[in-house]
């Protein structure tokens, strides 16, 4: 049980329930450890489950830059590109928006986020690219009155996000499972038994089946380990 009193098998059912496959982060050239933690934190938060990234030379993108393990419930791709992730994005028809200061720059209230979104967030020092801003479909800022007029990059993608997860609550988007089957057994099978996964894993066969509530039930699967 869970401090709440559900389950794991619930708990993680409620997660995948609010996880929303349309929308996505994309980080380009994000290089400090703390704001790749921060922005894929954020990331989970309001149920972003795939956020998609193109690291500096050298730069890496390990479990412990993650406080609170998010980074085990939010996968990361990785391109080698920008033009090949940004691809990669439209073609699942996201609206691909970059936060950035530009001539055609709305304020990022005025965008509709219950649209499939991909938020594009530049470096720590010189922001969004002008290739990443061409490839972008539309460029938002985010108002200031004060004599600093830019936010850490963290900041910057969190106020986004949460008005992508505002609209999106107001349109009744959260509670309903979206996230493709597959996903969900692995995700569930990964979470209730890592150490049979490594098991398998580590003998090279698959994993077995889980019954309505999470646990084993496959005795097929049972066979066949025996035989190892």
């Amino acid at each position: 049980m869970t401090a709440d009193g559900k389950t794991r098998y619930d708990k993680i059912i409620e997660l995948l329930s609010n996880r929303q496959p349309d929308l996505t982060v994309f980080m380009d050239e994000v290089h400090k450890p703390h704001n790749l933690a921060a922005i894929v934190r954020t990331a989970d938060a309001v149920g972003i489950g795939h956020a998609h990234a193109v690291f500096p030379e050298g730069v890496r993108f390990s479990s412990h830059h993650t406080s609170s393990g998010s980074k085990r419930w939010v996968t990361t791709h990785k391109h080698p590109d920008l033009k090949t992730g940004i691809a990669e994005v439209k073609s699942q028809g996201m609206q691909v928006l970059a936060a950035h200061f530009s001539d055609k720059a709305v304020d990022f209230r005025s965008i509709d986020y219950t649209k499939p979104t991909c938020l594009l967030l530049g470096s720590e020092l010189v922001g969004v690219s002008e290739e990443a801003a061409e490839l972008a479909d539309e460029h938002v800022i985010i108002p200031m009155v004060g004599m600093v007029q830019s936010l850490n990059v963290s900041v910057a993608g969190a106020l986004i996000m949460y008005e992508a997860q505002r609209q999106r609550a107001e349109a009744n988007m959260y509670g309903e499972l979206k996230v493709p089957q597959e996903e969900v057994d692995y995700i569930l099978f990964n979470a209730l038994h890592p150490t049979i996964k490594k098991y398998c894993d580590k003998h090279n066969i698959r994993y077995p089946q889980l019954d309505d509530r999470g646990n084993i039930d496959d005795p097929e699967w049972d066979q066949l380990r025996r035989k190892i």
